[in-house]
């Protein structure tokens, strides 16, 4: 079964997980509690799409992930190892059904690689955190959905900017990198694809 990405957005927002859709975590600082819905129309006039969900051929969900520019997430700026820099996109937080689909995320972090790129931003940046080596899939991708495993980032290129204890605020650096064409999420997806077909089966002897 393929798999398809779309933009999250005001008009997307409602298929994605219950628990992402009324969620202002990352909006809030202090007691101040934002309008997720104008919260919602000032990021998508300002930047556009603010994150990605990841769906199957029938629409199920099997995940999603919500970025955009670190100003928009005030939270972050309290965060040990942060704040954020000024000229990145954060990733906040990917949000995955399962731990037995591992290009889930993959792809969800290709998409705002791309999207970033696309809106000519000079950086991703996204909160790690370093796992035991022991840490199973289960703990690393589904316990804390907002912080992802420094192994994890570093395999796309993140470097560490700064750490507090086993909090890291990780970056991938833009600048120079040509903006991808239109269409980006599916030649994201169809590259996932590719880097997950299994091996062609050897051919038999004598064949």
């Amino acid at each position: 079964m393929t798999s398809r990405l779309a933009g999250l957005t005001g008009a997307t927002i409602e298929t994605s997980p219950a628990v992402c859709r009324t969620c202002v975590w990352w909006q809030t600082r202090g007691n101040r509690e934002p309008d997720k819905q104008k919260w919602i129309d000032r990021v998508e006039e300002e930047w556009g799409a603010w994150g990605t969900i990841y769906r199957d051929d029938d629409g199920g969900v099997l995940g999603s992930m919500q970025y955009g520019p670190a100003h928009f997430f005030p939270r972050a700026a309290d965060l040990p190892a942060g704040p954020p820099s000024d000229d990145a996109v954060l990733v906040t937080c990917a949000y995955l059904l399962t731990d037995t689909q591992p290009w889930v995320e993959q792809s969800l972090f290709l998409a705002a690689i791309g999207e970033a790129r696309d809106q000519g931003a000079r950086a991703l940046e996204a909160f790690a955190y370093r796992y035991p080596d022991d840490a199973t899939p289960a703990e690393r991708f589904l316990v804390h959905r907002t912080v992802f495993p420094h192994d994890f980032l570093a395999d796309f290129g993140f470097r560490t900017l700064r750490a507090s204890g086993r909090i890291e605020l990780a970056r991938l650096d833009l600048g120079g990198v040509q903006p991808v064409e239109e269409g980006a999420r599916e030649k994201v997806l169809s590259a996932v694809r590719e880097a997950f077909k299994p091996a062609p089966a050897p051919a038999p002897p004598g064949g």
